[in-house]
């Protein structure tokens, strides 16, 4: 038998098994239906933010490894996105803004060919 729950504050549906808190937007959702990576960081991103905020970072992370020309494969490219999932999700900050008026002007000082933020 599952226990009612009351009602969430402001008319909000409550929190279920099925939604957590989210971290990054304070709301009330369905989390990600797997950790993104078998990491410590990976089970947090389960636990604390929802699938709608995981989307939303997928796309700011596809600009920035465009924008910037990263190779997801090199390890310093690897740490400059998780540094930036940890300022996004996790802490509120924007992360790295995307700057299309340098538009193939940009070199990743990582280790790639084309440059960027260094991490």
């Amino acid at each position: 038998m599952i226990p009612h729950l009351p009602p969430a504050p402001s008319g909000e549906p409550p929190m279920t098994s099925e939604t957590i808190h989210c971290r990054r937007c304070a709301q009330d959702r369905e989390p990600i239906a797997k950790a993104p990576f078998r990491t410590d960081l990976g089970e947090r991103i389960q636990r604390e933010i929802c699938s709608q905020c995981w989307q939303e970072w997928l796309q700011h992370q596809t600009l920035l490894i465009h924008h910037y020309g990263l190779d997801p494969r090199d390890k310093s490219a690897r740490n400059f996105l998780y540094e930036q999932i940890q300022q996004v999700l996790f802490e509120g900050d924007g992360g790295k803004e995307i700057d299309t008026s340098k538009q193939g002007s940009i070199e990743w000082r990582g280790g790639g060919t084309r440059s960027g933020p260094t991490p």
